[in-house]
């Protein structure tokens, strides 16, 4: 990667590129030096490149219900701590009459600030400059932060808005792409990576986001998708929209490929601020801790009345979430999508936890496909970023029928499985109600090293449900009692008193400890405390083959 030069000087001509009158359309032109203001080139070109592509753009570009790339980057960092790299950089490019189009920065903005006064790298495409189509010199500037983001161990965060490669440079541009490509996939699991798409990114482009660790997307005004409209109509003669096709809704609530959707770019930038201040700058380091009046000590009474009696009723586990962690704060991830499970981010005594729960109250709780994938994906993100993990497990086995069995639940659950039993943070599960077959298992159970277990009064651990296992058990006797029917009832009854009970896992040691539900929040933080110099490790090996 070539050496450019470096504005590291902070602009004193800051503010919003609307203002500005200075033509855009034209490169830089090096006139005569003024001997009595040798700083008058220099001035000049820094505001030909904060003008970007001009007033006429910014105005399409605030009309639209956009902010600008530079708008969005003092949004994001804290006021007056944005460093500016390679603001000068122009592209290499002379085919198409390009040689007469420069603009200084070439069409993204590149360098470092503080969030919570904590040192970020980003990059903010500029649709206002060739649409923020991606060039060499653009790429290399967004490599070379991503290349000091590594060495010094700082996130790195993307704002995406470009129309994809640059056409006028061919291969060059498709290069450049895949150099991008490269350091996501070196920086995985070493700095945190965080993708806002707050315009078009369409084609290769897509990739990037895709390999980083969390993905925003704006309602209305920002999509993403391999072929678009006009392909797919010209190729599988399907009429669809932009929007249907790769818009915030459809990628939040159906594909899953945008963690968090949000109505604008400041809601989604003061999201992404949020989302920080759970994660650590590298995975070297410990989230940073956070000042909390909630007393560690409280007790939650209506817990006590939360699940239902009855066993097959719903209860919303996110009440329980909010009931337990510090000041009801949950930054919860992939909101919409594979609902039945329910993942995200809080403080317990001011430590960062990561939280994966069943939900009753979609789907029984059951785990399928894309509740497992989700999850799975949740739960190795914080394991390489040393976040402890809570599990509040409801789950009354796989959701059964074909088209799961066809589309490879066995293979989808099982990366699940893998990520519970690879992760070496500490781990502890509260069992809430059921813990029934497999999915017991598969849930942070004590045999896949979880390091604290605990169980509600109202935990039932079985291989199946009270029905199903009668059925099943007593179906020679049913077939020939005078009345199967209630035969049946008194079975199950028999059944539900047996094993609907978390006892005799408690007996065997699969539990650590039968809980009464108000206590969880101290009995939680007690053990994140007794966890937090926790050391495990997995063989050595090169990396494990989950089941992809």
């Amino acid at each position: 990667m070539s050496n450019h030069p470096r504005g590291r000087r902070k602009s004193a001509t800051r503010g919003t590129a609307s203002k500005r009158t200075s033509s855009a359309k034209t490169g830089p032109r090096r006139g005569p030096v003024d001997p009595a203001d040798p700083g008058a080139e220099l001035r000049r070109r820094i505001e030909q490149a904060e003008t970007g592509g001009g007033p006429e753009r910014v105005r399409r570009q605030h009309e639209s219900g956009k902010l600008t790339a530079r708008e969005r980057v003092h949004a994001l960092v804290d006021p007056g701590t944005f460093e500016e790299m390679d603001k000068l950089v122009l592209h290499r490019c002379n085919d198409f009459g390009m040689s007469a189009k420069h603009i200084p920065g070439d069409g993204v903005v590149t360098g470092h600030g503080m969030v919570d006064a904590r040192p970020v790298f980003l990059f903010a495409q500029d649709f206002t400059v060739f649409g923020g189509s991606l060039s060499e010199a653009y790429a290399q500037k967004i490599c070379k932060v991503m290349d000091l983001a590594m060495k010094v161990g700082v996130p790195i965060v993307g704002l995406c808005d470009s129309g994809g490669a640059r056409i006028q440079e061919g291969v060059v541009s498709l290069a450049g792409y895949a150099d991008i490509f490269l350091r996501n996939v070196l920086a995985s699991g070493v700095v945190p990576q965080i993708s806002a798409i707050m315009g078009p990114c369409a084609g290769g482009s897509v990739y990037s986001p895709a390999i980083t660790d969390f993905n925003l997307m704006v309602e209305k005004t920002s999509y993403m998708f391999i072929t678009g409209p006009e392909v797919i109509r010209t190729v599988t003669h399907e009429e669809v929209s932009k929007e249907e096709l790769g818009g915030a809704e459809t990628h939040a609530s159906r594909s899953g490929v945008a963690h968090f959707m949000v109505r604008d770019d400041r809601g989604g930038l003061a999201l992404i601020r949020r989302l920080l201040s759970f994660l650590p700058s590298n995975n070297m380091e410990e989230a940073p801790r956070r000042p909390t009046d909630d007393d560690p000590e409280r007790l939650v009474e209506a817990l006590n009345r939360l699940i239902p009696e009855n066993p097959n009723h719903p209860y919303d586990i996110k009440e329980l979430i909010h009931l337990v962690v510090d000041d009801q704060q949950f930054l919860e991830v992939h909101e919409r999508f594979a609902r039945n499970i329910v993942v995200g981010f809080a403080h317990l005594g001011g430590r960062s936890v990561g939280i994966v729960a069943n939900q009753p109250a979609h789907l029984a709780g059951t785990l399928d496909i894309d509740g497992s994938v989700k999850a799975a994906r949740f739960v190795r993100t914080c394991d390489a970023f040393n976040i402890p993990l809570i599990t509040f497990e409801d789950v009354p086995g796989f959701l059964p029928g074909t088209d799961q069995e066809f589309r490879g639940i066995i293979r989808h659950g099982a990366k699940l499985l893998y990520a519970f039993a690879e992760a070496t943070v500490p781990k502890v599960t509260v069992v809430t109600r059921k813990a029934y077959g497999g999915a017991y298992c598969v849930m942070a159970s004590k045999q896949i090293r979880a390091d604290l277990n605990y169980a509600y009064p109202s935990a039932e651990f079985a291989v199946m449900g009270p029905e199903g296992a009668v059925n099943i058990l007593y179906r020679k006797e049913l077939e020939s009692a005078r009345d199967p029917k209630a035969l049946r009832e008194q079975k199950i009854k028999e059944f539900r008193k047996k094993f609907a009970n978390p006892y005799v896992a408690a007996e065997r040691g699969y539990i650590d400890e039968v809980i009464e539900p108000h206590t969880t929040r101290p009995k939680l933080i007690t053990a994140l405390n007794l966890l937090a110099n926790k050391r495990d490790q997995n063989p050595p090996r090169k990396h494990g083959n989950i089941p992809l």
